[in-house]
């Protein structure tokens, strides 16, 4: 029967909110989140091993590393990679080959901290390298058609493994067969080949040293990438198929769409979208579900406009890199909010994402995901009973109390796909159970907010709403008189990161809030 989504909009809103108890548990599903190893030095190294929140995720894969002609691997950043890999360093003298990965592991080079495998163990997270993805998949083609160079990577994913704790690898082949990055038609056989090596090479390594290994692969979401995969192999192969859904439409298209559409837009390439992708996977090459992780954006993609900002209206083919310079006009999750006072906020109720138009002349368009279609995209995962997500990239969902502040306040996406994860069934129709009492789906709007909150509660009342600051004090408390709908006036409230939290006869739900007073 061909997979598709049912979604109950009586029941999906605008956030989902989350109990202490359920954030504090493990992910229900598959969570992989891809950490690149430059983010390290955003905001101040905001986002680093040590102040990562394990209990979000399953694996992390942490990116990238390079393939050589020859089949060998070297590392990008000797600098973020020593540091992140190995652990905070007192180097007694420096290393011989900053080219090389396998320096960092000899003790006569430095004092090494914790290392990252060691505290994702801690937390029973893997971590896997993910080697490849878009601008380093050039040399793959040649590896994978030459017998002695696939042995030589294959080999050199178990030397890489080795030097870091790594728990098995992330083959990131951006594309097989994409002639802009050396493919050829031989391409498809030879990933097979390929892969096939790598899986011998790793699961000797792991039967070695008393451990499984873990083989993953980030493939294209478009319907040409897929026709270049032996499917029916590839997927006996490997443990876990990422699946890239996003980047499905940008600034190099004529007319603005969507990043990451779950279903397709009215507009544009009718497979271009997630549902598509996941479609022709299960049903066309009869791909395991259980195999398949989808994409998840944590950023957005900007367009410039010809005209007012508007969605499938004209580009002008280049991304808006002065409102967005941080990232070069493709903005992380936190920079989104931090600008989207200079946009209006726009829903599109067939491809259930959101989207930004500027205001005040300012022609420019934003595809993004916010908690709403991230959750959408949640259920849809368990609604077809897909292994879980992958998250493009997590540095992106930990938003500050205040900018510059240090001091990471929420994680709202990656906790919407845990909660989701953990309690959304189809047959409760998006209304869990927990402890035995029906959970309060809750509306709160807007958020950020400037001058009033509104809170909705779909299923019952609450005993008590109290806002919170940072440091635990109480700025507002009340019981609220009607059943259903409470207002809380934030005019005299200072801008920053706050908590709601809600008490009914069942639980206390908890809520990141932002006041914004120029929202």
């Amino acid at each position: 029967m061909k997979l598709k989504y049912q979604i109950c909009f009586r029941l999906t809103l605008f956030v989902i909110v989350c109990t202490s108890k359920l954030m504090a548990q493990t992910p229900c599903k598959e969570i992989v989140g891809y950490y690149p190893n430059w983010q390290w030095y955003d905001r101040n190294k905001l986002v680093n091993p040590q102040s990562i929140d394990y209990s979000k995720y399953t694996i992390l894969n942490y990116a990238f590393f390079k393939p050589e002609t020859d089949g060998s691997i070297s590392i990008l950043d000797p600098w973020a990679d020593k540091n992140l890999l190995l652990g905070p360093i007192n180097w007694v003298v420096a290393p011989a080959g900053y080219d090389s990965a396998y320096d960092f592991g000899n003790p006569a080079y430095h004092q090494p901290g914790q290392q990252f495998s060691q505290i994702c163990h801690q937390h029973n997270v893997k971590l896997l390298p993910s080697v490849g993805g878009w601008t380093l998949s050039d040399n793959l083609p040649g590896i994978a058609a030459d017998p002695i160079k696939r042995a030589n990577f294959a080999q050199s994913c178990v030397e890489l493994i080795q030097a870091f704790n790594f728990d098995g690898i992330d083959l990131d082949w951006e594309y097989p067969g994409y002639a802009e990055h050396g493919g050829t038609p031989q391409d498809i056989t030879n990933f097979t080949l390929l892969l096939q090596e790598i899986r011998t090479a790793i699961d000797n390594y792991g039967v070695s040293v008393n451990k499984t290994m873990l083989l993953t692969i980030a493939v294209g979401a478009s319907q040409d990438r897929m026709d270049d995969v032996e499917w029916q192999e590839v997927s006996q192969t490997v443990d876990i198929i990422n699946l890239m859904s996003y980047d499905f439409f940008g600034a190099w298209d004529a007319n603005t769409n969507h990043n990451s559409p779950l279903f397709a837009p009215a507009a544009g390439d009718p497979t271009f979208n997630i549902d598509a992708a996941v479609d022709k996977l299960v049903n066309d090459y009869q791909v395991s579900p259980q195999k398949i992780t989808v994409g998840v954006a944590f950023y957005g993609r900007t367009a410039k406009t010809t005209g007012p900002a508007g969605l499938h209206v004209p580009t002008t083919g280049a991304v808006d890199a002065i409102t967005f310079a941080t990232d070069e006009g493709s903005p992380l999750y936190y920079n989104v909010l931090l600008q989207q006072q200079l946009f209006t906020e726009n829903w599109d109720e067939q491809a259930k994402v959101p989207y930004l138009t500027g205001n005040n002349g300012l022609q420019t368009f934003v595809s993004y995901d916010n908690q709403h279609s991230v959750g959408l995209k949640a259920e849809y995962i368990v609604e077809n009973q897909l292994r879980g997500a992958i998250i493009w990239e997590i540095t992106g969902d930990y938003i500050e109390t205040a900018p510059g502040s240090g001091i990471i306040a929420s994680t709202p996406l990656v906790d919407t796909l845990n909660n989701v994860f953990c309690n959304y069934t189809p047959s409760d129709l998006g209304n869990p159970t927990i402890d035995g009492g029906m959970t309060n789906f809750i509306t709160v709007f807007p958020n950020p907010v400037a001058d009033n909150l509104h809170i909705h509660l779909a299923n019952g009342s609450a005993n008590q709403i109290l806002l919170v600051d940072l440091t635990g004090k109480i700025v507002f408390a009340a019981i609220p008189n009607d059943l259903m709908d409470q207002s809380i006036d934030v005019h005299s409230l200072p801008n920053g990161t706050y908590v709601l939290k809600i008490v009914t006869d069942q639980q206390t739900i908890h809520q990141s809030i932002s006041i914004n007073h120029l929202v």
